[in-house]
C-alpha cells in the first residue's frame, strides 16, 4: 500500500542495545545503549517496541558462533509492539513478529523502536500480553517450520519430541497435539512435561529407560512417525532407532556435529532427515509461519509461554539478561524497552 499523500515518514530517536564486537562468552559482553534515528521505507513499518525476547541464537551470535553476524549491531529477533508510522491503515495496530535476519545480519529488536517490512508483522491476539507475544517467535517458528518440512502430523500419528521441556520442544508438542497427533516426550531426568498440550503427553525418562524400546512398547511396535530432535547428536541414535517405517527425524541443533548411522537401516526404513535453520528465514517468510500459528493461539489450542517477572529486564540490564540465557535459563527471558 502506498504512503498517504502529503504525510512525511516519522523519524524516531530509538534507544538501542549495541554490541560493538563479538566476545568469547556472555560474561565478557559489554553492551552499550546508543540513540539512533530510525525512519521507515515506503513499505516498512516503524514499531514502538513493548517487549523483545532474548534467544539462545542471540547469545551464540554475540559470542562468535555465527561468523555471518554483522558487528556492530543491535541484537534481537523477536518482538511485540505498536505501529507508530506506516502505510495507510497501519498506525495504532498491535503486532508481533520474528526473523532469521533481524539482530544477525541487520539491526534487531533490542531497542525502543524497530523498522521492519509491513508483510513481516502479525496482528497480536488481544488475549496475549506484550511479553507473551514477544516470547512466541523463534521457538514456535522453529517448531512449525520443522513440522511443515517433515509433513504436518495428523490424527493417528505419533510424534516423539526429544527435549520436550525445552521451548522448541514445548512448541512442537503444542502444535502436534493441536493437529491431533499423539505426543511422546523425552526428558534427560525424571520430570513431568511442564508445558501446554491439547492431549496427554507420555514422558520417557532417558536416564532410566531405553528410549527406542519404550517408544516401540507405546506404539505396539510401530515406532514414531516423526521424531523432533531438539538436542541433536546426543539423541540421534535413539531417535533413529525410534523411527517407524517412513519415519522422519527433524534436527535443529548439534553439540559434537558429527554422527554415524546405519545407511542400510536408513533406506530400508524409508526414513527422512529434515534439517531446520530458521536463521535462513527472512522477516517476511517468518511472518507467513506466524500467521498460520495465529489461528491456534486465537482458538486456545496454542498458548504462549508464561513470562515470570524475574525474567524481565530493562535495556540497561541487557548483559544480565544475556547471561541468564547463556546459563540455560528455562524461563523465557524478555527485554522491556520502556522499563
Amino acid at each position: 500500500m502506498p504512503v498517504a499523500k502529503d504525510v512525511k515518514p516519522f523519524t524516531a530517536q530509538a534507544r538501542c542495545v549495541r554490541l560493538l564486537s563479538k566476545v568469547a562468552d556472555a560474561a565478557s559482553l559489554a553492551p552499550v545503549i546508543e540513540t539512533r534515528a530510525l525512519s521507515r521505507g515506503e513499505n516498512d513499518l516503524l514499531i514502538d517496541i513493548k517487549a523483545a525476547a532474548i534467544n539462545p541464537s542471540d547469545v551464540k551470535a554475540a559470542t562468535g558462533l555465527m561468523p555471518y553476524a554483522i558487528f556492530p549491531r543491535t541484537p534481537g529477533r523477536d518482538y511485540a509492539g505498536i505501529v507508530i508510522d506506516g502505510p495507510e491503515g497501519w498506525i495504532g495496530r498491535e503486532v508481533f513478529g520474528s526473523s532469521g535476519d533481524l539482530g544477525i545480519r541487520r539491526d534487531g529488536t533490542h531497542a525502543t523502536h524497530l523498522v521492519v517490512e509491513a508483510d513481516a508483522v502479525v496482528e497480536k491476539p488481544k488475549s496475549l500480553s506484550w511479553e507473551e507475544a514477544a516470547g512466541i517467535g523463534v521457538p514456535f517458528v522453529t517448531a512449525m517450520e520443522g513440522l511443515h518440512r517433515a509433513g504436518v502430523p495428523k490424527a493417528g500419528e505419533t510424534v516423539l519430541v526429544m527435549g520436550v521441556n525445552g521451548k522448541v520442544g514445548q512448541a512442537a508438542t503444542q502444535i502436534a497435539s493441536w493437529r491431533g497427533a499423539r505426543v511422546i516426550g523425552v526428558v534427560r531426568k525424571s520430570e513431568p512435561y511442564e508445558g501446554h498440550a491439547s492431549s496427554p503427553v507420555e514422558v520417557i525418562d532417558a536416564s532410566a529407560t531405553d528410549i527406542a524400546g519404550r517408544v516401540r512398547e507405546l506404539t505396539d511396535g510401530r515406532g514414531a512417525d516423526i521424531v523432533f530432535n531438539t538436542v541433536g547428536d546426543p539423541y540421534f541414535q535413539a531417535a533413529h532407532n525410534s523411527l517407524g517405517i517412513r519415519g522422519r527425524q527433524i534436527l535443529i541443533a548439534a553439540i559434537d556435529r558429527i554422527v554415524q548411522f546405519n545407511i542400510l537401516e536408513f533406506y530400508r526404513g524409508q526414513h527422512t532427515y529434515v534439517g531446520i535453520d530458521t536463521l535462513g528465514l527472512s522477516s517476511v517468510a517468518t511472518g507467513v509461519v506466524l500467521r498460520e500459528l495465529g489461528a491456534g493461539f486465537a482458538s486456545g489450542h496454542l498458548k504462549p509461554f508464561p513470562i515470570k517477572p524475574s525474567a524481565m529486564y530493562p535495556l540497561e540490564q541487557a548483559k544480565a539478561a544475556f547471561v541468564a540465557v547463556a546459563g540455560s535459563s528455562r524461563d523465557r527471558v524478555i527485554l522491556k524497552p520502556s522499563a
